[in-house]
């Protein structure tokens, strides 16, 4: 069936004519013939069989009708990819028409999008997580959607979208005064729950699963160890020579070392994952669609949501953990009814996943055994590929690299083969035998005898021309936040001793430059008549004599003040005192 019959506006017959569409898809007539009567659709097609076109054409055409029901359209999609795969469709199509189409998601900034949001759009392309955070800010009201649409609905319930999806479509008009359209590659219990919750009295349409996407593709699968993938690789890519491929590999940093050991071998490629800058994601992209790029290595999150036309080959160097993602690799090549080729390379470590596979895809893929001539020669074989750092600035660490689990200051990590490590890197058998070493320079888990009278393993020469173990103990660096001296804790000396050993010992090891100076700052502020006055070990009237010869007033030895200059009569008076004190507590 033509795209001429469904009586469509002339423009977008016009856009439809320039982007190469003639002949209607299964899905597209299915899906068409229901939705362009403004009726719920619940449509199960796998990838590359036009469901895209399916959905553009009939918001499209609503949108020229330009009646009072027509609002906006707010097409929510799981990935980014598959939101720029979907904004270029629709502009391509929409070539000819007044229509203003937006793609808003995460990893970029908000200023550009808010601006176009702000100009005005009919059509909205976005994530879940960008859409939310317009919809709190005020920059998207969810009232004026008039017709949603959810793509890869399988994919949101993976990826954990769908109680994102429920904030949104509660704040939409309701179910009776919407349009909304679903499309999953699978319509499970979860995808049909979802439809009945929030479609007006959907009709489900169901293409054939699997065997459209399936059947189209020349799949062959090579039996071959771990270290020979890389020489079967290069071999089936001299041997097919292919204007383009993607190749699927499981881990982001796999992906790296992949890349860069093709280009070793001469043949030009790049890197392609979840956590790369999305600039550099859609440069990349490009490249490999306008055949820069001949050769793109992909991890799963470009299985879904990457378009490239006339895709010859995929390569699965790694067979996918979940059966579901093998359907979504090989279905980057042969879209739109056009054919193409998958090859799977099952090495020991992934093989237990292709019992799955089969079974998910109903049909057996068919093996083939490499012969000698297709390994070819690896250049890239005994190069060390580093790669500590992502494109994203994040530094690849292991286990033992995080601080808080199992290092850093103050922990101690555990190795089987070492018994204890300590953070400086000293390997102890105990932490008894760790803390008496530290104190004493002493091993007492070898019988009690010093590093300097054991002899080590397999070693020849004489003790006396051997170095000690505290010679070949590293002097401590300065700044060291852990002294110990010896002998400071164990009771010999009284305390004064043990802290101005203990002082000299961190002086030594340079955590003390100077020698404590005494703050004198305090001091300087009394004035040196003050100091005088107040020098310590003087009598009263010694004091009272050197301020009347420094300052000529005379004043009176005899005072009532307390010192060595009282009266006679004022002493007795005092004494008296004390004993009627004395007398009243008795």
């Amino acid at each position: 069936m033509k795209f001429e019959e469904f009586n469509l506006d002339e423009k977008l017959i016009q856009g439809l004519t320039d982007a190469g569409y003639i002949e209607c898809m299964p899905v597209q007539e299915q899906t068409l013939k229901e939705t362009l009567n403004r009726r719920d659709a619940a449509v199960q097609s796998q990838t590359g069989t036009g469901k895209t076109a399916a959905f553009l054409i009939s918001v499209l055409q609503h949108h020229q009708e330009k009646d009072k029901n027509n609002k906006k359209t707010l097409i929510v999609v799981p990935t980014r990819e598959l939101a720029v795969q979907i904004e270029e469709e629709a502009v391509l199509l929409s070539k000819y028409m007044d229509i203003n189409i937006v793609s808003i998601f995460g990893g970029t900034g908000y200023k550009k999008q808010e601006d176009l949001i702000a100009k005005g759009a009919d059509i909205i392309i976005g994530t879940p997580g960008r859409l939310i955070d317009f919809g709190k800010s005020g920059k998207i009201s969810f009232k004026e959607i008039g017709t949603l649409i959810i793509d890869e609905a399988d994919r949101m319930f993976d990826m954990g979208f769908i109680p994102d999806l429920r904030w949104m479509i509660r704040r939409m008009p309701p179910r009776e005064e919407r349009s909304t359209m679903l499309f999953s590659a699978t319509l499970n219990s979860r995808v049909r729950q979802l439809a009945w919750e929030y479609m007006n009295d959907p009709a489900e349409i169901e293409i054939t699963p699997e065997s459209i996407t399936v059947e189209e593709i020349e799949q062959v699968l090579y039996h071959v160890s771990k270290e020979e993938k890389m020489k079967l690789l290069l071999g089936i890519l001299k041997k097919e020579k292919p204007e383009n491929a993607v190749i699927f590999i499981n881990t982001k940093h796999k992906a790296v070392e992949l890349s860069k050991r093709l280009n070793l071998n001469g043949f030009k490629s790049s890197y392609l994952m979840g956590d790369m800058p999305q600039k550099k994601r859609l440069s990349i992209i490009d490249r490999v669609k306008s055949g820069d790029i001949k050769l793109l290595v992909a991890t799963d999150v470009a299985a879904r949501g990457l378009h490239i036309n006339d895709l010859e080959m995929v390569f699965n160097f790694d067979l996918p953990e979940d059966c579901e993602n093998y359907v979504h690799r090989i279905g980057r090549t042969a879209r739109a009814g056009k054919t193409g080729k998958a090859v799977s390379l099952a090495c020991e470590k992934f093989v237990l996943g292709l019992p799955a596979i089969e079974e998910y895809i109903k049909m057996k893929i068919p093996v083939a055994w490499p012969e000698e001539e297709l390994f070819a020669e690896d250049e890239s074989a005994g190069i060390h590929i580093r790669h500590e750092r992502t494109d994203s600035g994040s530094r690849r660490t292991t286990g033992r690299d995080h601080r808080g689990s199992s290092g850093g200051r103050g922990s101690v990590r555990r190795d089987s083969r070492r018994g204890v490590r300590d953070t400086r890197g000293k390997s102890f058998r105990d932490d008894d035998t760790a803390r008496d070493r530290r104190r004493t320079g002493k091993d007492f888990s070898a019988g009690g005898k010093t590093g300097d009278d054991r002899k080590p393993a397999g070693s020849g020469m004489p003790a006396a021309e051997r170095k000690t173990s505290s010679d070949r103990r590293p002097a401590a660096a300065a700044g060291s936040s852990h002294v110990r001296p010896e002998n400071i804790r164990n009771g010999n000396g009284t305390y004064k001793e043990r802290q101005k050993k203990y002082q000299d010992n961190r002086r030594k090891a340079g955590r003390i430059e100077k020698e404590p100076v005494k703050n004198l700052e305090r001091n300087a502020k009394k004035s040196s008549e003050q100091a005088g006055i107040r020098k310590k070990g003087r009598s009263y009237e010694e004091r009272i004599k050197y301020y009347n010869e420094k300052y000529g007033e005379s004043i009176p030895v005899e005072s009532d003040k307390k010192g060595s200059g009282r009266s006679d009569e004022t002493k007795k008076k005092k004494s008296f005192l004390q004993k009627i004190k004395k007398i009243i507590k008795k």
